[in-house]
């Protein structure tokens, strides 16, 4: 009974097209939708796909980028309406689930090696 009820929801909340292909190490660009006042406009995040967590409507993705030498993650929900677009750029050949080595690698031991799409 419960676990129908869950299901109906997370049913309810996902996300209606369905969203592309991601892997753990994929370049992606997010667009994401920012509200300024009563002006609304799309800000792209572009970097590394370092993980994927939950399942339904809770996933979430971890993308990770290089900015001005300081390293940066954001957390974005798939399912939330302020994520407006999530594009592959490239595809990463990696052989982890998660890429939490990065956040210490630097160099060239930073990169991930491009698999043709």
């Amino acid at each position: 009974m419960r676990a129908k009820m869950l299901e109906k929801i997370s049913l309810e909340q996902a996300r209606k097209e369905a969203a592309p292909a991601l892997h753990i190490g994929d370049a992606v660009r997010v667009q994401v939708k920012i509200k300024e006042g009563d002006k609304e406009r799309l800000q792209a995040f572009a970097g590394t796909l370092i993980a994927r967590d939950g399942t339904g409507a809770t996933e979430t993705i971890t993308v990770r980028r290089i900015s001005y030498g300081e390293g940066v993650e954001r957390v974005f929900p798939l399912h939330t309406p302020s994520v407006a677009k999530i594009e592959v750029e490239k595809h990463g050949k990696i052989r982890r689930a998660k890429l939490y080595y990065l956040r210490r690698a630097t160099g060239k031991k930073s990169r991930v090696t491009e698999t043709a799409m």
